[in-house]
């Protein structure tokens, strides 16, 4: 076998061993030293064993993976996000805007969606979303006789968006495995962001019009207790400090007043403050903050040691050059590639996560985006936009299996998915809308940054 066809047995091997459930990050460490002592065997140089090029590889990109500036604001996003989540603060804010909007159709709905919008900006953590807004109104949505297909396709959409609204784990993520700034994507994922949002927003109040019965208006008792004043305060306490929060953050790194990893440390504070006034902050839920963000950091970090050494292994045997040359000669148009690279990655979505997703599999097209004259920054708004799906589509609808985690046993899981299938068009559409108007992703970089 020559070494390109090494290369693309070692991507097919392993993609073979995740689908049989091997933890993905030590699978790929795995994959590299072993198919990298191949690449790098010289028997005339070596004097034992493990002397071979791949140990000083893989420790080369252990280092550099630890010591990567634009990595460090992972953590620190993660435990902003972590800390809020546990500060009882988004319950406060469902009720709020529950009671505000209860004139408009599906109110419960919508309030839902306007608080996964704010909290996914906060967090960034589908999990986390969908699950607490699953335990929070999810319940008070059955309660109100709301069908449970419709509120179900609410929540799981809802708890997606922080894939794409900014301060995005994932943004940051795809710059450092990029290299394109992670301020400029930011700007350049806020309005596609926030049409999703919108999107959904207008899909679920129509339905309601449309079918008053998913979606019956609240009763008298359930807002009759809260009004005026009252309802003023409420929205003052409970969605302005979030939202102050947020804004702070986002503007700091948008107008280039810090970098994303001083923002992220000032919002790692504001969320210890905000949990301390409103007497959420116990010994107990910032231990167990901390304990998830150095879970979900280690993770992020082992997956990018193992990709970089997976993919320098697969470039070294000419794995990307045959990918390359495969696809300039299918003669394709910039237009095509990107929706042959979006089916790709949307197929790619069921069975991996959306971080080995980027790890693995971006640094591969990354060449062909460069060919084809496509800005990095705009595959990436697309794929974030893209991953969206990941979450939502059967089988492998990670959404659905959290919203089910903690759902009402009667609720089934086809109701669940049957949910999820409307939000896959409104994705579809927001990127049908992207490719034609490019603008809603590269205005504000241009604006500000001459991007």
């Amino acid at each position: 076998m020559t070494d390109p066809q090494v290369a693309i047995m070692m991507l097919a091997l392993f993609i073979f061993v995740v689908m049989l459930g091997f933890p993905i990050a030590f699978t790929l460490m795995a994959m590299g030293v072993i198919f990298g002592y191949y690449a790098y065997y010289d028997p005339e140089r070596m004097t034992s064993i493990f002397d071979n090029r791949i140990f000083d590889l893989f420790v080369n990109q252990t280092y550099s993976v630890m010591s990567s500036d634009v990595l460090t604001a992972v953590p620190l996003f993660l435990f902003m996000g972590y800390i809020v989540e546990r500060a009882n603060i988004v319950d406060r804010l469902f009720t709020s805007l529950r009671i505000a909007a209860k004139n408009v159709p599906g109110s419960m709905a919508l309030a839902s969606l306007l608080t996964c919008a704010l909290f996914a900006t906060a967090t960034g953590i589908v999990g986390a979303v969908v699950t607490l807004m699953g335990l929070l109104a999810y319940p008070q949505m059955l309660k109100a006789k709301y069908e449970p297909s419709y509120a179900s396709g609410v929540i799981c959409a809802g708890g997606c968006l922080g894939i794409l609204i900014p301060p995005s784990i994932m943004l940051i993520v795809y710059s450092a495995t990029t290299n394109v700034s992670v301020v400029k994507l930011y700007a350049g994922a806020f309005l596609p962001g926030f049409m999703l949002a919108g999107l959904y927003m207008i899909y679920v109040v129509t339905r309601a019009v449309l079918n008053p019965k998913i979606a019956p208006p609240p009763s008298e008792d359930d807002t009759a207790d809260i009004s005026g004043w009252a309802l003023y305060w409420l929205m003052l306490t409970s969605f302005v400090p979030l939202a102050l929060l947020i804004l702070s953050v986002l503007g700091a790194i948008l107008f280039g007043l810090a970098t994303p990893s001083e923002a992220a440390a000032v919002g790692s504070l504001g969320g210890l403050v905000l949990a301390a006034a409103y007497g959420s902050l116990t010994w107990e839920r910032l231990k167990e903050s901390v304990y998830l963000t150095v879970r979900t950091s280690a993770m992020v970090c082992w997956l990018f040691v193992g990709s970089w050494t997976f993919a320098s292994v697969f470039s070294y045997l000419g794995g990307e050059n045959l990918v390359k040359e495969f696809v300039i000669s299918l003669d394709l148009s910039p237009i095509m590639f990107l929706i042959l690279t979006q089916i790709i990655i949307f197929l790619l979505g069921w069975p991996l996560e959306w971080s080995e997703i980027i790890i693995i599999f971006v640094p591969i097209f990354l060449p062909l985006v460069t060919h084809f004259g496509i800005d990095p920054l705009f595959f990436g708004i697309l794929i974030a936009l893209n991953l969206q799906t990941s979450f939502l589509t059967p089988p492998m609808a990670m959404a659905a299996y959290y919203l089910k985690g903690i759902a009402p046993p009667h609720i089934r899981l086809t109701q669940i998915f049957a949910g999820c299938m409307p939000y896959l068009g409104m994705v579809l559409l927001a990127m049908v809308l992207l490719y034609t108007f490019p603008g809603i992703a590269l205005w504000m970089p241009e604006y500000f940054y001459g991007h």
